[in-house]
């Protein structure tokens, strides 16, 4: 289940070259949130540098209804356009391509080699030729436009999942990008208003919410075992560096750059996801206030001073992204979560995934368990004694394929499976902004010292309903 080279996302040119290169149009990091100029709508502020914290946590004006609940049209088959085929999208082909009622439509990546390799793997799973998209800074709008498309997957560097995200929802289609789902408190808002003005879904596709362990641990906390829920831990600690420097990974520094614009935590879904579904948030509580502390930025100075050679133009970046940050949530219950990332630092694997109660607490990495009246002297128990709680996807799927331990299939399957059969997703935009939230919040708190910052009820008071997340009922066909 750790996070693998293949969960990043699709590569990105260095700026510091002179000249474009082949991904410069579509791909920069500074056209983050540019406007689309389509459906007759403003454009979006940019997300430069110096502004891709600001935004607002007052909600602003609505001109849709609620999306929560809303299931999705009931359709013999999906048809999905994906954008994006680097490490992680041209993995995530494989697994739409695995999921039975699902044909691939449509392909969008500026590097035509890339594409054309997904397109080889459409066709020999037996599927027609999907369509391409490899011309121009906005071909991914003549994706979006088709008529034969109902689901976008965005997998592309983070200052491209809201405009793209956007331009799909303007389309009339349902959209999900991989985390985060934008860097602006303002453009969280707009995706949640665009949702609820179009009827279509926008989500998060964190896919570390379909763990095994997170999974087992979401249904005994829900059935009680852990007793009334108190706190609970996420984070994303992962030491990147060889691959922040590698210009063959990311084809240039696009991740590292962040490095050098924010100081919060960068990455804070897959921490965040399973424990805000632990603790059902929008569904009965809701996360309300962020406070954020992090520490200095040396860790990538150090590994430069190491390993890259003199003129490499990394030498030429300041980073001022801290090596770990720790951030402290509080719900509207009183509960706790702390999230932390680290991606400059040695240090083994951890998403810590940890919950407790009244009744006692999981920890992971390495999973353990401590439950009254199961165990007692201090001692913890064997995690996988509780396998009788794992969900009914994974019962279904022992042994499921893809990366991340299986979690990534599993993600597929049931968002494909809500869609074949018209349910209501798992989560939903309303999710997806509280969770991506914490980036833009918590580089605000380190700014001031670790101040509490606001976190935006996105819902609009509708959280306070309980109401299904994660933990579905099996469906039947």
């Amino acid at each position: 289940m750790h996070e693998a080279p293949s969960q990043h996302h699709a590569p990105h040119d260095d700026p510091n070259e002179a000249g474009p290169s082949r991904r410069s149009v579509l791909w920069t990091a500074g056209a983050a949130g540019a406007g689309l100029g389509i459906g007759g709508l403003s454009s979006a502020p940019a997300a430069t540098a110096a502004s891709a914290a600001e935004g607002t946590a007052a909600a602003p004006a609505t001109s849709g209804r609620t999306m929560i609940g809303v299931p999705f049209e009931r359709r013999g088959t999906v048809r999905v356009g994906i954008i994006g085929l680097g490490n992680r999208g041209g993995s995530m082909i494989d697994l739409f391509l695995a999921v039975p009622g699902v044909r691939v439509v449509a392909l969008c990546d500026p590097v035509k080699e890339k594409t054309a390799k997904a397109a080889g793997k459409v066709t020999a799973a037996g599927q027609p030729a999907p369509a391409v998209y490899t011309h121009g800074e906005h071909d991914y709008e003549n994706l979006c436009a088709r008529g034969d498309i109902d689901f976008v997957y965005a997998a592309t560097p983070w200052d491209r999942h809201f405009e793209m995200a956007r331009a799909a929802l303007l389309h009339g289609k349902h959209v999900g990008v991989e985390c985060p789902l934008a860097l602006r408190l303002d453009q969280l808002w707009e995706l949640v208003d665009l949702s609820e003005r179009t009827r279509r879904h926008c989500m998060q596709l964190e896919n570390c919410c379909y763990g095994r362990n997170e999974m087992r641990v979401l249904r005994m906390a829900h059935a009680g075992l852990f007793g009334e829920l108190l706190h609970g831990a996420g984070a994303y600690v992962h030491d990147l560096r060889g691959l922040m420097f590698d210009p063959k990974y990311y084809e240039g520094p696009w991740r590292r750059l962040w490095h050098t614009r924010l100081r919060g935590d960068l990455y804070p879904n897959h921490g965040f996801g399973p424990v805000a579904g632990y603790m059902d948030l929008n569904r009965g509580d809701r996360a309300v206030r962020i406070s954020s502390i992090g520490t200095p930025a040396l860790g990538l100075a150090a590994y430069r001073k190491d390993h890259m050679p003199a003129g490499d133009p990394s030498w030429k970046e300041s980073y001022i992204g801290s090596d770990r940050t720790i951030s402290l949530v509080q719900t509207a219950k009183g509960r706790v979560i702390r999230l932390e990332h680290d991606v400059s630092t040695p240090h083994p694997y951890s998403r810590i995934n940890s919950l407790g109660g009244t009744k006692g607490l999981f920890e992971d990495y390495p999973e353990r368990i401590y439950l009254e009246p199961d165990h007692s002297n201090d001692e913890w128990g064997d995690f996988s004694a509780y396998a009788q709680w794992d969900h009914w996807l994974w019962k279904e799927h022992a042994n499921p394929p893809g990366g991340h331990g299986g979690m990534d299939y599993l993600l597929v399957f049931r968002l494909m499976q809500c869609m074949r059969l018209g349910l209501v997703p798992d989560f939903d935009v309303y999710d997806a902004a509280t969770w991506t939230a914490p980036v833009p919040l918590s580089d605000l708190s380190i700014k001031a010292n670790g101040a509490p910052q606001e976190i935006p009820d996105f819902t609009r008071g509708l959280w306070k309903k309980a109401r299904p997340g994660m933990d579905s009922q099996k469906p039947e066909e």
